[in-house]
């Protein structure tokens, strides 16, 4: 069990300029999750650098990051709302993969080094941000074309590929879970194929996930805070949640309004900066 000096986890040590600086970075971070995901890349080593030195702090920044940024995840996916309103019933069926692997993946945290996980994290990043790039190529291939009817989107793909999407969502689940950080990108790279519709139906949908698959993590964190020592930063935590609800609604309306084109270039272009990070750091 994770041994934590709880005494700075409910009253905040942080300066006012520091604070200030985690909402705004929480803000952007929620923007960035409604269009692509990977907004813990900004949230997570901002919080590291400003919470009090402890020997489980990173473990306290990634679990604050997933509880202060999952409010950002309502609003982007309520600015969806239209988008996702004709989503074909079979859509349904990758909640469950994708709410179980959370769960694990959070719960792996507390059991596991980071290290473990960190060393595959570049190269999962920069194959998700190489496969959203082509997937025009890649939806041609198995879909015939990226903008498909709504009929066409209603009618279930096959079973195998239902069943190949399902597992991969049980891993973004985990991968989600235990960090998070571009999860969105993943998800775009592995529901593309589905013939979900174009490129703002399709995020609508990611988002939908992301909520489902961040709520489950924040709720696991919250209640093992409760159960045992804390590993939330809570004053931070709130500070971040209203930051991220603005973020996400913002993000949201700016990711509409974008060409999906312009969509897609976005997303590769953050998924290829985080996989550098993760590469160099």
């Amino acid at each position: 069990m994770l041994c934590v000096n709880a005494h700075f986890l409910f009253e905040s040590t942080s300066s006012m300029p520091s604070l200030a600086f985690i909402a705004g970075v929480t803000a952007v971070a929620a923007a960035i999750n409604s269009v692509a995901g990977g907004g813990t890349m900004l949230t997570f080593p901002a919080l590291a650098a400003i919470l009090p030195a402890d020997p489980a702090r990173l473990v306290i920044a990634n679990a604050t990051s997933t509880i202060g940024l999952w409010p950002g995840t309502l609003s982007a996916t309520w600015e969806y709302r239209h988008e996702r309103a004709d989503h074909p019933k079979w859509s349904a069926w990758l909640f469950l993969p994708s709410i179980v692997g959370s769960v694990i993946g959070t719960l792996l945290v507390l059991v596991l080094p980071t290290t473990y996980f960190d060393s595959v994290v570049p190269v999962l990043i920069l194959s998700a941000a190489t496969l959203f790039a082509i997937q025009p190529f890649i939806s041609k291939h198995f879909a015939k074309n990226m903008n498909v009817e709504d009929a066409d989107a209603n009618k279930a793909p096959r079973k195998k590929k239902l069943l190949f999407a399902s597992c991969v969502q049980f891993f973004i689940g985990i991968y989600g879970g235990y960090f998070g950080a571009g999860i969105g990108i993943l998800m775009l790279a592995a529901l593309g194929g589905l013939g979900l519709g174009d490129t703002h139906r399709l995020n609508g949908f990611k988002n939908l996930l992301a909520m489902g698959i961040n709520a489950c993590a924040a709720i696991t964190f919250i209640l093992i805070s409760l159960l045992t020592d804390s590993i939330v930063a809570w004053p931070e935590a709130g500070i971040m949640a209203v930051a991220a609800i603005l973020g996400g609604f913002a993000g949201g309306r700016l990711a509409r309004r974008c060409h999906p084109q312009t969509i897609r270039k976005f997303v590769a272009v953050i998924g290829f900066g985080l996989a550098g990070y993760y590469f160099i750091t």
